[in-house]
Parts: C-alpha cells; structure tokens; sequence
C-alpha cells in the first residue's frame, strides 16, 4: 500500500521530510499504554477533576469543595505526564475529552476517569494532539446511545475506550515534529491569551480608579478638564431613569432565521457588552410591536441570571431596527432633565459595586431574577456633566476596542490550530466525521 492508495492512511498535511515514509499505522490505544489502577489509598495528594477546555483542576476549584469524600483512598495515582479520560460529555467534547496532567508533579483521579500512561516510545505531544482532534469521540460515537449515561457519566467502558486506534506515524521523528509543531503553535496562544488577559485586568483597574469608590465623592484619576467640576452626584437609579420591560414574544414564531433579533440573556456578556451568538441566535418572524423594536444605542440591562455572571450585565445595541426588546431585559430610559449619556452609564452598570447591588436584590433558588423597582433601588456615582461622562466612556471603549481585537486575534489562532488538526491526522476508514 502506497500513500498514493485511495485507502492509505495518510494526513491531509504532511512535513516535506516524510512524504515519501509510507502510510501510518493504526493502533490500539492499548498497545501504547499502560492502564493505571494503582490507588492512592491514605497517601494524601491533591484530588483533581477534569473540564473540558482547561484539563486537570482541583476538585476544590471546580466544585467549591473536595468531593472525594470516603471514595478518595479508592482514588487512582497519577503522576506528572499521565492522561485521564473524563466519560462526562461536554459542547466541544460530545463523547468525553482526554487530557495530560501537567500541572501537578502528582495527583489524584476518581475511578471513574479512564487513566493512562504511554509508553517510552510514544511522543506525548503528538498524542495529546489525537485527542485535542477529538480523534477518540469519532470512534466512540457509535458506542453510545440515546441516555446511555451512568452517574452522570457516558456508558464507556474501559474495554470501548483503550479499544480506540490512533493513527500513528513509523517514524518517531515524524511524531515529534508533529508534536513541536503543535507545541509552538500552543505557546503562541498561551501568549496571546495572556496578553488578552492583562488588557483586561488593566480594564478592572483603570475603571476602579475612573469610578469614585466606596463613600469617595470623586474619582482617585479623573482628566485634566474635569479637576475643578467638583464632586460627583451619588443617586438611586430610579432618580436618574426609568426601566422598562420587555415584551413576551409567542415562542411559535422564533426562529433560526430572519429579519429581526430576538434578545436574550445568552446576548449579553458576563463583563458586559453585546455577544452575537452566531448560529444559535434567535429570530422572531411573529407581528411585532413598535414599541419593542430598539434602537442603535439604547442600553439593556439583563434582569435573570440565564448562566452564572449574567444578572446586571448590560449592552448597548449595536444597530437600528433590528434587535427586539424582549422579556428578562430591561430598557433603561433617562428621565427629563437628567445629564445622562448610555454611553457612560452601560459602564456604570458594570462596575462592580453596582453588579454587586443587582445581584443582592435579586431572588430565587434556581434560577435569580430582579425587577425594575429593585434595580431603581441602586445608587450610583455620576458627573454632573455629559462632556466628563463622554471623556470616561471614551476611554473605556477605546479600551474595550482594543480587548475586541485581541479576543479576534485570539480566536482566529485557535480557529487554525483546529484546522491544522484536522490535517495532520489522517481518519480512519469508516470513522465519521
């Protein structure tokens, strides 16, 4: 069999050094690795879970508390380099994700994660990138059926799971350049998140210093034309505006597709600002009220806590006669005579003091909602001049402009490590897509 044989299997993307090596192999993952039984009994490490997207976490980060409980000496040993498959299905990894422990010299894992450790011959990298490609999922599919869940977990046994193969080069070079491939292209997103992360800790601070804190009456950094405006007004919001509902569009007419947005929380980010959602975005081609479609520019405020962070978040709308108002969002309206700009006050509303307030009015178990007359309860700090609310609001989005480019740049890194995935691991014959 050549590589130029319909039934080769050959990566899409190969490195020129190795066009002529022949077709890779497939393997069993058992044949690669070492199953890991071996409990922790009273010896005491960090008990660890895995999420999907991040890897290995504390059990304390990711739940609050250590869940181990009487289950921790049953725990499994892992050390530095091992793998752990988590059966828990997630958006990115509908079948479950593998992932390295990396970030603990050892630990320990619930039994009920499938755990691993390669062989001396196996470039970890290169593997970890098999599984990044969720190259396990697509032959695992097929083993999992509608509900077919126990403890919350997928109905994989370890037999179905080391009983995957990974297409494999002969030549160890040619798995580690792959793998040095794959690790550059990490540490430059490792760079880039982290420069995203410092724009926006340089965001929480400057709004610190821009906003009056506590019973401050001024702001600790306020521009050179505003020094002499002397103090800042501190009001309830209701003095300052008005909320309005939002209407509660017939769910028989939503719709994948259309002329008109129908806002929800799911459209507001947990810091604030809009979040198009894409192909999950919803449509309403029912008859709409005229007084429920918004303006570029009006502001929103989300009154339900649809995922965690989004009670109190605000947006400004980004067009015309597009977006509806719809019910959980509030419309806030300055009153006559106030000095009140959107701009600055969709700001406002994401400081945390104010956040904070929204949240502490809110009630519910499962689910925490507010109201108009709770958030009017708020009191805020503000200039008594548009021009210094203005100047403020400038500032943070030019900020916030430069967060967005960062997030895009971002995102389009991460958009090609996916595809070059897909290209330097050939599918297997059958394996759907």
């Amino acid at each position: 069999m050549t590589p130029d044989t319909p039934s080769a299997l050959v990566p899409t993307l190969r490195f020129p050094e190795f066009a002529n090596d022949g077709p890779w192999e497939a393997k069993p993952l058992d044949d690669v690795c070492e199953r890991l039984t071996e409990t922790v009994g009273d010896f005491q490490l960090t008990p660890v879970s895995i999420s999907a997207g991040k890897g290995f976490v504390p059990q304390a980060e990711k739940f609050g508390r250590d869940i181990s409980g009487s289950q921790y000496s049953k725990y499994i040993w892992l050390q530095h380099g091992d793998f752990a498959y988590n059966r828990g299905n997630s958006k990115r990894f509908p079948q479950g994700c593998v992932y390295r422990l990396t970030e603990f010299d050892e630990a320990a894992a619930s039994s009920a994660f499938h755990c691993f450790r390669l062989h001396d011959h196996c470039e970890p990298a290169f593997f970890l990138g098999f599984f990044e490609n969720n190259g396990h999922g697509r032959q695992l599919r097929r083993h999992i059926t509608s509900g077919a869940r126990s403890n919350g977990l997928l109905n994989i046994s370890a037999e179905t799971f080391f009983g995957i193969t990974i297409p494999t080069p002969r030549a160890m070079d040619e798995q580690r350049k792959i793998a040095d491939c794959l690790g550059s292209l990490d540490g430059l997103i490792a760079a880039e998140s982290r420069k995203l992360e410092a724009l926006r800790k340089h965001k929480e601070g400057l709004m610190a210093q821009l906003f009056p804190q506590g019973d401050e009456s001024v702001p600790r950094l306020r521009f050179p034309e505003f020094q002499y405006a002397g103090h800042w007004g501190r009001e309830p919001l209701s003095e300052l505006c008005d909320i309005k509902h939002g209407y509660a569009f017939d769910g028989e007419f939503f719709s994948d597709e259309g002329k008109y947005v129908l806002l929800t929380p799911g459209n507001f980010y947990e810091r604030g600002g809009y979040r198009d959602r894409g192909e999950k975005q919803k449509y309403y081609t029912g008859e709409i009220p005229r007084d429920y479609v918004l303006n570029r520019g009006d502001l929103l405020v989300a009154m339900t806590e649809q995922a965690a962070g989004l009670l109190g978040s605000s947006i400004l709308v980004p067009d015309s006669d597009k977006f509806l108002h719809n019910q959980r969002l509030g419309l806030v309206m300055k009153k006559l005579g106030v000095a009140w700009s959107n701009e600055f006050f969709f700001y406002v509303f994401n400081t945390p003091p104010v956040r904070e307030g929204i949240h502490g009015s809110a009630s519910g178990m499962k689910v925490r909602h507010t109201s108009p007359t709770k958030i009017g309860q708020v009191v805020v700090s503000f200039p008594a001049s548009l021009s210094e609310q203005q100047r403020v609001a400038d500032c943070l989005s030019a900020l916030d402009a430069r967060i967005a480019a960062q997030t895009r740049k971002l995102d389009a890194l991460k958009q090609h490590k996916q595809g070059l995935l897909q290209q330097l691991f050939p599918s297997l014959e059958g394996e759907a897509q």
